[in-house]
């Protein structure tokens, strides 16, 4: 599955923090940011606003493969069928769906209507 890299990743990060740093220009800067691509180097110096704002752009990230954690080993790397790359096993109700479809799984005949006559379970009007 490729993805879309930018082609200007120093420039995408400033674009963030000057985006950021608009909102509030008259916060004090705290922390000083240096990023290098490729030889090339960017000094970006953060208010706090535009610090926190980078946290949490990191930390609420989701990154679309990322499936979530395997129900048995613990581990973070399911595939999109569900199945765990490191223990191989299904995970989950839908895991465990996906499987029996794969192999074969068919439904259990239907359970006949309930009965007429009397009965803790039957239908009838009084």
């Amino acid at each position: 599955m490729a993805t879309e890299q930018p082609t200007d990743i120093l420039g995408e990060i400033g674009g963030f923090v000057a985006r950021i740093h608009a909102l509030d220009p008259h916060a004090p800067t705290s922390t000083e940011l240096t990023v290098r691509i490729d030889g090339r180097e960017s000094r970006l110096m953060l208010s706090e606003p535009v610090a926190q704002a980078l946290r949490l752009a990191l930390q609420d990230y989701h990154d679309p493969r990322d499936q979530g954690r395997c129900d048995h080993c613990g581990g973070p790397r399911l595939d999109e069928n569900f199945q765990c790359r490191d223990c191989g096993s299904l995970n989950g109700v839908f895991g465990q769906m996906l499987a029996e479809r794969v192999f074969g799984y068919t439904e259990p005949e239907p359970l006949p209507p309930l009965g007429e006559g009397p009965g803790r379970h039957s239908r009838h009007d009084s």
